[in-house]
């Protein structure tokens, strides 16, 4: 049992039915639904990664979507420059990120700032550019969810929406998936991928903090409608009062997508009213004026969707008893999941994945 259809779920389900394994996935809400963190035409795609076993999730996620788009005939990864940038007095992660880069294989070079804004007139850069000129671009949020469980069925899993699961429950045979409709499920083994509702659905479980957030990024209109946008991310200068690092990337008919990362108000997904905060949304206003001149700044379309974020900033995904928990993804995990539905079913038939890094275990707070 898969508990949840977000990308995480469908990217497990369709994993755990291309194996044979028998699996229902449940989703609490309809198809296309906006509720979560997986909706939406846009989501960045990047190997900018300092840590090797995140290279190594992208690498194998980049190589599943092809699969995907074979498998389903979507079109779901669509290729863009991809661009990093920091103040030249703050480069030391990007440097650690570049040599992550070269050990992971990645091509990629570095811009001066002029050279950067040469070939993209539209931004500016506070510093030296990383480049990532083959490896990065956008995720179709949408076509990929719709992808992965079309996939799923046609490999044999049986989807099932507008199922709410209230609770899971390890059992002596496995686990008891209870639903808001009063029925309950035996099941032996249950993959929790419920997002910002993780804690509702597993209120005995002792997890790492989950901390859910309303995150207000916007599409901003492009001055030139002809011009190229790669998508790219930022560490702004905290002298600067940014709240946050800033990401961005075309959303087709949309604009560019503009967003500070993780800095939205804490909230309960059941209780969340969809609104942009108007001092933040102000803030990115600013951001845009001064750093994306290339955009209209002054007449934003605010995005609402949720994070669910752990104190490391890692995801979690371990096997707890019959219980496979994916939670925690902390606002940059669409890019990965495929590879994070690999991890899991793995988990969930009982295989050992090299998972070290997202285990509990490595989220505990020394004391």
């Amino acid at each position: 049992m898969v508990v949840g259809g977000g990308v995480m779920g469908s990217a497990t389900a369709w994993a755990l039915a291309r194996r044979g394994v028998d699996v229902v996935l449940l989703e609490r809400f309809g198809p296309g639904h906006a509720h979560g963190a997986s909706h939406g035409r846009s989501r960045i795609y990047r190997s900018t990664y300092a840590q090797p076993h995140h290279q190594a999730l992208v690498a194998e996620a980049r190589r599943l979507w092809a699969e995907l788009e074979e498998e389903s005939g979507a079109r779901v990864l669509h290729p863009a420059p991809g661009v990093a940038t920091a103040p030249v007095a703050d480069l030391g992660r990007l440097r650690e990120v570049a040599a992550a880069m070269t050990t992971a294989g990645v091509p990629h070079e570095w811009l001066t700032a002029a050279e950067a804004e040469q070939r993209w007139p539209g931004m500016r850069f506070p510093g030296p550019v990383l480049h990532e000129p083959a490896t990065a671009g956008r995720v179709d949020a949408d076509a990929a969810v719709t992808a992965l469980q079309a996939a799923a069925a046609a490999h044999g899993a049986v989807v099932r929406h507008h199922r709410r699961v209230t609770a899971v429950e390890p059992d002596c045979e496995g686990v008891l998936v209870r639903s808001a409709a009063g029925a309950v499920v035996r099941a032996r083994t249950a993959v929790v991928a419920a997002g910002a509702w993780t804690a509702d659905v597993l209120p005995g479980l002792v997890l790492p903090p989950l901390r859910v957030t309303q995150e207000q990024p916007a599409h901003f209109r492009p001055l030139d409608p002809a011009a190229g946008w790669p998508a790219f991310t930022a560490d702004p200068d905290p002298a600067e009062g940014w709240p946050s690092g800033v990401y961005g990337l075309a959303s087709p008919n949309e604009g560019v997508k503009v967003g500070f990362h993780g800095t939205g108000p804490e909230v309960h997904p059941d209780r969340r009213d969809h609104l942009p905060e108007p001092g933040q949304l102000a803030q990115l206003q600013e951001y845009v004026r001064r750093w994306l001149p290339g955009l209209d700044a002054s007449a934003p379309e605010p995005i609402s969707c949720t994070y669910t974020t752990t104190p490391t900033g890692e995801f979690v995904l371990d096997r707890i008893g019959a219980v496979v928990v994916a939670a925690g993804f902390s606002g940059h995990g669409f890019k990965s999941a495929p590879a994070v539905g690999r991890v899991l079913a793995d988990l969930a038939v009982g295989a050992a994945p090299d998972a070290a890094p997202f285990r509990v275990a490595a989220h505990a707070v020394p004391a």
